[in-house]
């Protein structure tokens, strides 16, 4: 790499301890859902309702950077997808490079996703899995939309450096809060395996940044929904690679 390169914020000792901040915080908040089962404020969005197929205008700003196909600005994703499961890091992600992503791969690193609610989906399980990777965390920022949040992400890291946590996720399947062409909540059931297999919900926020999908943050640098606990898969749809 170039020294320009080296010197990338991205690269730099905030962004690296802030990309362990999030994972913290999400995997601690995880951890307390599973072992305690008491919930919490900040109950998931209400459900979208798949909605007709139609053929929108695509702009520019719409197209996926890798050029992967696929636009739509209303949920349609009303079964399983069928895609294969790769081993990212401790968890089975999905993998579909020529349809919902990821359409690229450097050194391990994935990105880039389709704009649909599939490629959200993808995007936010694929996120997860790369957090559980610790040769990853330099590298999660590039995934987390630019803003006030990411700020706070870094100022948090730098006044409370911690180490990333130890749990064990796989995913048990998911269910669209809400998706249009800038913003999907995808709310994933995960199996917590470090904590005998126990169900919590985490809905992820994501924005269409840029030609692909970016995790959102609170301005408090915070994930806008907490986990909550699941006594089985009610209401969402099974989807598994273990």
């Amino acid at each position: 790499m170039s020294d320009s390169g080296a010197r990338s914020p991205f690269r730099s000792r905030g962004f690296v301890a802030a990309a362990i901040i999030v994972v913290v915080i999400v995997l601690a908040a995880v951890i307390l859902f599973a072992s305690s089962f008491s919930r919490t404020g900040g109950a998931p969005a209400a459900t979208a309702s798949p909605q007709p197929s139609s053929t929108p205008t695509l702009g520019t700003d719409d197209r996926s950077v890798c050029g992967l196909p696929g636009f739509n600005t209303t949920n349609t994703l009303t079964e399983a997808p069928k895609n294969k499961w790769e081993l990212v890091g401790t968890v089975a992600a999905p993998a579909d490079p020529k349809g919902a992503g990821p359409g690229v791969s450097s050194d391990g690193f994935l990105s880039c996703y389709s704009h649909t609610a599939e490629g959200a989906l993808f995007a936010t399980v694929n996120w997860f899995a790369l957090s559980s990777d610790a040769r990853n965390l330099s590298k999660l920022p590039d995934l987390v939309e630019p803003g006030q949040g990411r700020d706070a992400a870094i100022a948090a890291a730098a006044a409370s450096p911690s180490p990333p946590a130890s749990t064990r996720l796989q995913v048990s399947g998911f269910k669209v809060n809400a998706y249009d062409s800038r913003e999907a909540i995808i709310d994933v059931a995960w199996s917590v395996t470090s904590k005998g297999g126990a169900l919590v919900s985490l809905p992820t926020v994501l924005h269409w940044v840029d030609g692909d999908w970016k995790i959102v943050l609170t301005n408090e640098g915070k994930f806008p929904y907490t986990s909550s606990p699941l006594t089985n898969l009610g209401g969402y749809t099974p989807w598994a690679g273990v």
